[in-house]
């Protein structure tokens, strides 16, 4: 079997923390004029994504997808490049328009679990340091995307040398939060 590529950040081994990341600054793919963001918080759950939504470097199978605080992420330069990719998406991904990066994601439905944090894109950082993937959501969805199927035992065996878990949902972890929220939203569980 030919050599499996994932993504460009762990197909050579996974790249350990470095220091304590407190943010730093996203920055697009364009030669001139890049759209830059400002992160203003450390990154959590950062994982690879398999989704047909995310945004993948050229060549990768999965993204790599971490979330920050909302009020942590502001444009800095060339705001008027980005634009949401769907609007009628749960998750509005403002892209450049130039270059297609994702520069973050956002949702508006307060009444969504995930409601107060925004998708990044870590590799897009020009300040390194930041936490590697911890785990990788949707695995199955690479199929959707045109990966033969008869790949998919291959790419898991991959993903588990990486020292990281598939899952064809998200993190126990972070599908457990979606299910307190929902079941706090129900009333089945008291809200804090």
């Amino acid at each position: 079997m030919s050599e499996i590529v994932l993504h460009p950040y762990v197909d050579h081994g996974i790249k350990r923390r470095t220091g304590d990341f407190k943010g730093g600054t996203l920055v697009c793919r364009c030669r001139t004029d890049p759209v830059k963001v400002s992160v203003s918080a450390p990154i959590l759950h950062n994982h690879l994504c398999g989704c047909t939504k995310c945004w993948k470097p050229e060549g990768a199978v999965f993204a790599m997808v971490a979330v920050v605080p909302r009020d942590a992420v502001k444009v800095v330069d060339h705001e008027e490049k980005l634009a949401a990719i769907d609007p009628s998406a749960v998750i509005q991904r403002y892209a450049c328009r130039e270059c297609g990066a994702h520069m973050y994601g956002r949702i508006e439905n307060k009444a969504h679990p995930f409601y107060g944090l925004d998708f990044i894109h870590p590799e897009l950082f020009t300040e390194r340091g930041w936490p590697p993937p911890e785990f990788a959501a949707f695995v199955s969805s690479v199929v959707e995307s045109g990966v033969p199927p008869e790949r998919m035992a291959g790419i898991r065996r991959r993903i588990k040398e990486l020292g990281l878990e598939p899952y064809d949902c998200l993190s126990p972890p972070l599908m457990d939060a979606i299910a307190t929220h929902l079941a706090k939203a129900s009333g089945k569980l008291a809200a804090d």
